[in-house]
């Protein structure tokens, strides 16, 4: 049996949990998964998967051998790609998922440049904030935003964007300006939905000391760009990423609160379900992505 085809195996039973579904990625039968597993244990003279009728689980040295495993079949995944880079034309539908604000401030304007480098790829683009299930709701590539993408899937930073307290100028000028972060409190303040932590704010003082700021929202919304609407008609205080109000504050239509404060840092991802077989079209998206937002227009804000 080829000594490829074993290892292939073997990762796809760890990585998938299971041999029917290893069955099922590989598109090979269960026996036949086994059966290479099994030959593989016996070549090498040791048990690498505890077996029970409800789990598996791997021993000691099934872990260190998985590891080896993994890097070699990435490593040749690596080297094939790199050649069909030298070599091929990227073709075929891509599938994307991204945030509906960011979406359209930040990724719109790039899809037709990127269609324009590779006439033979097609493109659906899809803008929710719900964070899409990759392999159920069959998207190639989501991009999204967070403290660290999900371990389920690989991701690939393209930049970074910080949550900033602001406010207008009007409002600030009517309600008094925020002096320590425990002045928030008794501030109007406009949440977004979505926000992980609710309506608990967290700011990072000069020293390190973390506040956890407890607000009362006047307003609930599950749009980034309705929160900074509001702010801009004076309705509040609002903490939202610097990719959206970075505008807003060059221009003093609303003014960043307590500077002297951190906030959440989040990145902004490309996120896709797996290395291996990666397709030439998906690969040139991927690095099409990081070299766009290499210099994000939005970090030029001074801090």
């Amino acid at each position: 049996m080829n000594k490829f085809q074993e290892m292939q195996a073997f990762v796809a039973v760890v990585d998938n949990g299971s041999f029917v579904k290893a069955a099922d990625a590989l598109k090979m039968s269960k026996a036949a998964i086994s059966r290479q597993v099994a030959d593989l244990e016996q070549r090498l003279g040791i048990r690498l998967l505890n077996r029970t009728t409800r789990r598996l689980s791997l021993t000691g040295e099934g872990q260190l051998f998985h590891a080896r495993c993994t890097d070699l079949l990435n490593g040749l995944e690596e080297a094939e790609s790199e050649l069909s880079l030298r070599s091929g034309e990227p073709s075929g539908h891509l599938r994307v998922s991204a945030p509906v604000t960011f979406g359209i401030a930040h990724l719109a304007s790039l899809w037709g440049n990127f269609l324009q480098q590779h006439p033979k790829v097609s493109m659906e683009v899809t803008l929710s904030d719900r964070a899409v299930d990759l392999v159920e709701d069959g998207f190639d590539l989501a991009v999204r935003i967070s403290r660290a993408p999900h371990p389920t899937f690989i991701a690939r930073k393209l930049a970074t964007t910080k949550m900033v307290l602001c406010a207008s100028p009007a409002y600030l000028q009517r309600h008094g300006t925020p002096a320590c972060p425990q002045d928030i409190g008794a501030h109007n303040v406009i949440s977004y939905t979505y926000w992980s932590s609710k309506d608990d704010w967290e700011l990072v003082d000069p020293n390190g000391k973390v506040d956890i700021v407890k607000t009362r929202p006047r307003l609930h919304t599950n749009s980034g760009d309705t929160c900074v609407a509001s702010a801009l008609q004076d309705q509040g205080i609002v903490m939202q990423p610097d990719f959206l109000v970075h505008d807003a504050l060059r221009e003093g239509k609303l003014i960043r609160l307590l500077p002297d404060y951190r906030t959440v840092e989040l990145g902004v991802y490309a996120v896709y379900a797996s290395r291996r077989q990666l397709p030439l079209k998906l690969r040139h998206l991927i690095d099409f992505l990081v070299d766009a937002f290499e210099r994000p227009v939005w970090e030029a804000i001074d801090d």
